[in-house]
Order: structure tokens, then C-alpha cells, then sequence
């Protein structure tokens, strides 16, 4: 008998192996959608906990496409990038405007949707429609640096167009569903970054990686990206017993998210003297009395941020603000933070606050 192809058993190995998500219950052209995009930049536990209360209160396009910013955005919260949440929101306007409340099974017209492109519109067309195209993600590329023993960096423009032109290839006639996600589950759970566990692959027969034992060198380092590290300050200001926050504005970082008011410490500043610079810049209000609550480090994209927190109180009696920095404020009681979206640093101090106050 001759051995199984590697489509074979990698299908066989997927059927037998597949890990129970919720999207994987219905394939419906939505839920492949949402979870495709909570999955860019986020840990499959933590994605499968979003994507359930999203569900709970969007079940379907028509009742996403009349929320509020607001709303979406704090569901987003915690999963961060948060143009993917109002792209998401754009997207499903647009849906419901142009094509009547359902995904286009149309690859063209799924590369016209804000916020997707050349991966989730093959994700949507092979795993909700079952069509012939490849998706291409971290887990693949890592697979088919071993599989095809490939010696240049899989982010190289020639290696990259190779990996792509490779997961074309490989799937079979109408078993794009469940080939693409075996490709994807054998990366995350068997062909793993370090330790790969080569001996329980089922296609490790094809594996040219494997066969040079060079394993352990694919794939090939490339170049190391930039980091920038950022040191910042920012102040939970109270006063009668309401908290100020800010939102801010469309355009900056976080754009449309709520914060507590601070930015960056200058050099030669303390961080008390930053937050006093920036209180003042950003809204006019005078502080004193500050106390340090927590230090909190936040990473995204290729920055490296140390958030220095202080609890600080209003110096005089006037409570508007002058807004330099922020399209909207709210004095808010405390046990009101939760209705507001916050950046993922500033939730964690909302935390802190809880058990400080």
C-alpha cells in the first residue's frame, strides 16, 4: 500500500485532532469574519471568551450594524488595535447597505470591505464558502519554512510569494475548509516555534526540514525589529467623590477611547512634575496632593511603555475643563468606568483603583 499523500493525512490528522471552537460549530460566513479578526494579534483562549459575548449581543450583521462606536468599542476592549472593532462596525453598515445584510461570496468584493484583506478574504471564502483559496498565517508560514526547508526569511518577498503560491497548490479540490484549518491547527498545536514536536507530525515523512535535521533552524531569523521604549505618566484625578476621564480625539493613538489625562515624562522632569505639565496642558486643572498607585507596563506594536500612576486631587473649585487634548469629558462616579472603553493600560489601572479607593 502507498503511503498517504500529505493532503491525506493532514486531513486525517485534522479530523481526528481539531481543537472545538465556536465558529468551527456553524462556518457561517459571520462568525468565520468576527473570529478571524479577533484572532489577528490575540491568543486562541482569550479570543473564544470575546467572540462568545460578542455573539451574546451582536448574533448577526444586521444587529451589529446598528451599534454605537461606543458599544463595540467596549466589547473590543482588552484585544486591543482597536481600528479592527470600528472597521468591523464600517463593515457591517456597508453589508447591510450594499449586499444585503449577508458577506459577498466573492473574493474581489471582500477585498473592497474596510479592514479586510488578502488573508481574511480567503479565511471567509475557504472556511465559510469552502472555495479554493489560501490563507497564509503565522502558523503556516512557520510550517512550510520546515516543510520545504526554505532558507531565507518567510517575510522576504520571494519566500513570502513562494508560501503563498505553495498553499494554493496544496489544497485539494473542495476540501479547502478543512485543509487550510488543519495547515493553521498543525502549526499552533504540533509544529511549534520552539520544541516542535516533529515526532507526533502526521506529515513529517514530507517534511524536508525534518529529513536535513534542521529542524530547529526554520525558520530563519530575520531582521530584528525595532523597539522603542516609552516612559509615561498618568493621574486618576477625584474630586467629591467623581473621577475625571477624557475621551480622545479621533485622530490620535486610541482614538475614541476614554483616559485618564498625562503623556510623556520629559527629560529632567519626575513623573509627578510631568503629570502636574500635563494636567495643565491638556485641560487646564491645577493638581496636588499626588500619591503613586501602580507602575504599569504595556506593550503594542514595537513600543515598550512604563505607565507610572498616581491618584491626585483638584487644586480650586472650578471643574470644567479646557479640553486641549480630548473631544469629550465626564465626571464619573467610579462604579461608572465599566460603561466607558478604555486602552488595555488604563483598564489595568482601573483595576488598581478598585482596590486603592
Amino acid at each position: 500500500m502507498s503511503p498517504p499523500t500529505l493532503q491525506d493525512a493532514l486531513l486525517h490528522w485534522f479530523a481526528q485532532n481539531s481543537r472545538d471552537l465556536p465558529w468551527r460549530r456553524t462556518y457561517l460566513p459571520y462568525h468565520i469574519w468576527v473570529s478571524e479578526i479577533m484572532l489577528q494579534q490575540t491568543q486562541m483562549d482569550r479570543v473564544v471568551v470575546y467572540f462568545t459575548r460578542w455573539l451574546e449581543r451582536f448574533p448577526d450583521i444586521a444587529s451589529l450594524a446598528k451599534a454605537r462606536e461606543q458599544e463595540v468599542l467596549l466589547l473590543w476592549e482588552g484585544l486591543g488595535y482597536y481600528s479592527r472593532a470600528k472597521n468591523i462596525l464600517k463593515t457591517a453598515d456597508l453589508i447591510c447597505r450594499r449586499h444585503g445584510g449577508a458577506l459577498p461570496e466573492n473574493h474581489g468584493a471582500l477585498l473592497q470591505l474596510p479592514g479586510i484583506g488578502r488573508y481574511t478574504a480567503g479565511a471567509i471564502m475557504s472556511l465559510a464558502f469552502n472555495r479554493n483559496h489560501p490563507i497564509v498565517d503565522a502558523n503556516v508560514e512557520r510550517l512550510f519554512s520546515r516543510l520545504f526547508n526554505l532558507a531565507a526569511p518567510v517575510k522576504e518577498k520571494q519566500t513570502h510569494a513562494f508560501i503563498w503560491h505553495k498553499a494554493a497548490e496544496l489544497i485539494p479540490l473542495g476540501k479547502a475548509r478543512f485543509f487550510n484549518q488543519a495547515l493553521m491547527e498543525l502549526g499552533a498545536l504540533i509544529c511549534l516555534p520552539r520544541s516542535p514536536r516533529c515526532d507526533e507530525c502526521p506529515i513529517h515523512d514530507h517534511c524536508e526540514a525534518f529529513a536535513q535535521e534542521v529542524v530547529s533552524e526554520r525558520p530563519v531569523a530575520g531582521k530584528p525589529k525595532e523597539i522603542i521604549h516609552i516612559t509615561m505618566v498618568n493621574g486618576v484625578l477625584q474630586h467629591q467623590g467623581k473621577i475625571y476621564i477624557q475621551k480622545r480625539l479621533p485622530d490620535d493613538v486610541w482614538p475614541n477611547l476614554w483616559e485618564f489625562p498625562g503623556g510623556r515624562i520629559e527629560e529632567g522632569e519626575t513623573p509627578e512634575e510631568a503629570l502636574v505639565r500635563e494636567y495643565a496642558e491638556e485641560t487646564g486643572f491645577a493638581i496636588h496632593d499626588l500619591k503613586k498607585i501602580a507602575t504599569i507596563k504595556h506593550s503594542f506594536t514595537k513600543y515598550r511603555v512604563t505607565l507610572h500612576c498616581y491618584h491626585c486631587r483638584l487644586r480650586g473649585s472650578a471643574i470644567e475643563p479646557v479640553l486641549n487634548a480630548a473631544q469629550e469629558y465626564r465626571w464619573a462616579n467610579p462604579d461608572e468606568l465599566e460603561n466607558f472603553a478604555f486602552p488595555a493600560p488604563h483598564r489595568h489601572l482601573i483595576k488598581r483603583i478598585a482596590e486603592k479607593l
